[in-house]
């Protein structure tokens, strides 16, 4: 099983257009832990989510255009842990409706309230103000805010992954 996963890996990174030993050593270096399915799911994750966000923000600050990024780092318990800092998790932060509907089977019995009032107050700074509370985005810096149980700006995250 795990000769399938490694295979996989490297195929999708060489279908993706990727330096092969290179990618797979600078998503490694990160996760020294990792088995070739986590690899591959923050490969995938990268060209699909993260890469054209970054895209769009390096396009974006390159207009003068005031550009803010972040990333939603809390990985959910659910599901012992499986699903990550999962696509679309953020949600019920950002809107801090944690104790609305049926969330508790994504994001466990327990999800950090401090979380959702950080991440809301952004949110809602960003939309009655235009700024979010952190420094523009930009080619130098790339300042991301990082949201988890505690919140850090972080400047150009994971930079060899996103230079690949």
């Amino acid at each position: 099983m795990i000769c399938f996963f490694e295979e996989v890996l490297a195929g999708t990174v060489a279908a993706y257009g990727l330096p092969g030993t290179e990618t797979i050593a600078a998503y490694r270096s990160i996760r020294p832990n990792a088995g070739a399915g986590e690899l591959l799911a923050a490969v995938v994750t990268d060209w699909f989510y993260r890469i054209p966000a970054i895209r769009l923000a390096e396009t974006q600050a390159k207009g003068n255009n005031p550009t803010f990024m972040y990333e939603f780092a809390w990985r959910s318990p659910a599901f012992d842990g499986q699903l990550g800092a999962c696509h679309s998790l953020e949600i019920p932060f950002a809107f801090d409706t944690l104790d609305k509907g049926d969330l508790e089977i994504l994001l466990g019995a327990n999800p950090p309230q401090q979380l959702a009032d950080a991440m809301h107050a952004a949110w809602v700074a960003f939309a009655t103000t235009g700024n979010p509370g952190w420094p523009q985005y930009d080619l130098n810096r790339r300042a991301t805010m990082r949201f988890d149980v505690k919140q850090e700006l972080v400047e150009d995250p994971r930079s060899a992954e996103r230079q690949l």
